[in-house]
């Protein structure tokens, strides 16, 4: 299967230790999951970084959630976050930066891009908001992104499966397509086939019942969103197996 690559969508360290052990090539590690993903902790990082031995470790850097346009003050600590996910050896960054126009932010990508040298850099789903895909593809190319993490500007990459194909055939290979969103066990080969993309995106995660005895499900510690204070959801090496294993069961997969 090395003609694929696979990424799990790590929400813990406990989340990237189970996608090693199922196989996944790297993972992007991000806390903030219900708000689509936000910068991890430096004690997530370090310690993932520790366990982490066969897989790669990269690193989503967006301070919060929302859109993707960032005030003066957002950049700068966006900065400090490369630097730190450098520092404690992380093998790639994910980000991506709009103007209020939905264009590639060109100029803030080059500074961060600057700061990433040596690190392999993902342009995350901003990418799904932009208002030309096609022109944003050419834009990030430039900028010297090594992949873009899409599901086609729909909800699920397998909705997105007409804009996606569209875009592995401009991106030929001057750019890896990495189809993210919604991908499982049930749909993979499929995107696959339509789409010609081999670099895929999931999560593998199945929710977990706390272990606390008493509970008190008159508050939720969410603001706007009400969450289950007493599940939570965490990637699983079976399913993480399972989701490898039927795209390399697939009449897609290479020889051996």
């Amino acid at each position: 299967m090395k003609d694929y690559q696979f990424e799990v969508c790590a929400n813990s360290v406990e989340s990237c230790i189970a996608a090693q052990a199922g196989g996944a090539d790297r993972v992007e590690l991000c806390a903030g999951i219900p708000e689509g993903g936000t910068t991890p902790s430096y004690g997530d990082i370090l310690i993932a970084r520790e366990a982490l031995q066969q897989t790669k470790l990269h690193i989503i850097v967006r301070p919060r959630g929302g859109d993707f346009l960032y005030s003066s003050t957002e950049q700068r600590i966006m900065l400090k976050d490369i630097e730190n996910a450098r520092r404690l050896g992380a093998d790639g960054v994910v980000f991506g930066c709009l103007t209020a126009e939905g264009d590639v932010d060109i100029p803030l990508m080059e500074q961060l891009m600057k700061a990433s040298q040596g690190m392999s850099v993902t342009f995350h789903r901003a990418f799904d908001v932009c208002r030309n895909p096609r022109k944003a593809i050419e834009d990030i190319i430039e900028l010297g992104c090594n992949r873009i993490l899409t599901s086609g500007q729909q909800p699920t990459a397998e909705r997105g499966i007409p804009l996606l194909k569209e875009l592995q055939q401009q991106a030929s290979d001057r750019i890896i397509l990495l189809a993210g969103c919604g991908v499982n066990e049930a749909n993979i080969a499929h995107i696959a086939r339509e789409t010609g993309i081999r670099e895929f995106h999931f999560s593998a995660r199945e929710n977990i019942e706390s272990s606390m005895l008493y509970h008190n499900s008159a508050v939720s510690m969410g603001g706007t969103v009400h969450i289950d204070e007493y599940t939570h959801t965490v990637t699983t090496a079976e399913r993480v197996k399972r989701t490898i294993g039927a795209l390399k069961a697939s009449p897609l997969a290479p020889p051996p």
